[in-house]
């Protein structure tokens, strides 16, 4: 019997699984519910496709918090390295910014998902679009609503009721960006079968502030640049956005997952903004306390602390009125200015999820304990990071595990018949 590979996902974890898999030689079908593949893969590189970082592999692992131990094995077999090694045997080089950050020399998504696809075709697999995954049959079949209707594909064996030449791959993403295809529906589908499942979160996504009318008609859409951020104590230099409903951008997604937590755990939380970090303290009050003569308080901030435009809207929308009357107190504020976040936003706007298949539901090879045969990788397991190269690496890297431990599963039960 010809050993078989079933990948419901078409994206970096699922295309990486179909790699694997077809490169030993195996039969795979990837299923995907999009007219096309890699959808949020195409979208996360229109703007320059982070690909991956630079930084050591201890460092690298690092980011992903209290999941390291977890991720930590996938990195060492396929991480930032090998990822770039990858992408160059795909005729994609890639450089490193001045940040760290790896990019392909185009920039783009599409050329490499283009020569990757290619290459998938080219080792026998195939792609069925439009079918959305809707879970198993009485008999362990899968269900597909396509656009003509339900259809099933029998899993005689890596099904929940069978074992031998079949593994299935999950590859289905987490809940952020419905409209690309990860909507999170297969939560209740793995949950009626056993699966332990974290709830999904948003992570990597910005937060809701009860602005003033007056501050958020001004200043809505524009950039807030050059601060530093304190959270506990974690702090960070870089920019934001000032958005109709609050915060978001790259400084703030660097904190949003302990945001989150903190506002699950207290209702409300604030971080800190220091407006002016080039100044300290002590030069700042000195400034502040020059006499302005008949210049305004905003003419007066704008010369002595650099503090104007959307820097000045916030300091009038956080500070106390009294403060602006005591250059101490003033000086201070702009130092340490708390915003108050609410709430995150939905979990649809998010750039990634948090939640999704917990550990304890997998074994080291990533399958499903309640389900031999079935695997799951990418962003539906139960891991985050921030942005920077960490998501994509990791989905690859999770891809890459899957397909290996669902080779080896298949080779154990071969073995395993042939004794027999």
């Amino acid at each position: 019997m010809q050993r078989k590979g079933l990948i419901i996902g078409g994206g970096p974890a699922g295309l990486m699984a179909a790699e694997v898999l077809s490169q030993a030689g195996l039969s795979v079908e990837v299923y995907d519910a999009m007219p096309s593949v890699g959808r949020k893969f195409l979208m996360a590189g229109k703007s320059g496709l982070n690909l991956t970082h630079a930084e050591a592999l201890d460092t690298f692992v690092s980011r992903y918090g209290k999941e390291r131990d977890w991720v930590g094995p996938w990195l060492a077999s396929f991480g930032p390295v090998t990822l770039r090694s990858w992408a160059r045997d795909l005729g994609v080089d890639t450089f490193v910014g001045s940040s760290g950050r790896v990019f392909p020399a185009e920039m783009k998504a599409a050329p490499l998902l283009r020569a990757w696809l290619s290459r998938l075709r080219a080792a026998g697999v195939r792609f069925h679009m439009r079918h959305r995954w809707l879970g198993w049959d009485e008999d362990g079949a899968l269900r597909f609503a396509t656009p003509t209707g339900e259809q099933k594909v029998g899993v005689t064996e890596g099904n929940p009721r069978g074992t031998g030449g079949t593994a299935v791959i999950l590859a289905l993403g987490g809940g952020s960006w419905a409209k690309l295809g990860s909507n999170g529906a297969w939560v209740p589908l793995l949950q009626a079968r056993g699966v332990a499942i974290a709830p999904l979160k948003p992570a990597n996504c910005g937060f809701e502030i009860a602005w003033s009318e007056h501050f958020r008609t001004k200043f809505a859409g524009q950039p807030v640049k050059s601060v530093v951020a304190t959270f506990d104590d974690a702090q960070r230099q870089g920019d934001f956005v000032i958005t109709e409903h609050g915060i978001e951008g790259s400084l703030i997604y660097t904190f949003s997952a302990p945001l989150r937590d903190a506002i699950e755990s207290h209702g409300s939380t604030k971080l800190q903004l220091d407006l002016a970090p080039g100044k300290t303290l002590e030069r700042l009050t000195r400034e502040i306390a020059h006499p302005r003569g008949a210049r305004s308080m905003a003419s007066h901030l704008q010369s002595r602390a650099g503090i104007a435009g959307v820097k000045a809207g916030l300091l009038r929308e956080c500070a106390a009125k009294d403060d602006y009357a005591d250059p101490a107190r003033l000086a201070a504020a702009i130092k340490a200015l708390p915003l108050r976040l609410d709430a995150p936003r939905p979990l649809d706007e998010a750039i990634s999820t948090a939640g999704g298949v917990m550990a304890s539901s997998l074994d080291d090879r990533l399958m499903l304990n309640a389900l031999p045969g079935t695997f799951c990788a990418g962003e539906m397991l139960d891991w985050e990071a921030p942005t920077g190269g960490y998501l994509l690496t990791a989905c690859f890297a999770s891809g890459y595990a899957a397909g290996h431990g669902a080779m080896a599963w298949l080779q154990s039960k071969r073995s395993s018949s042939a004794t027999n």
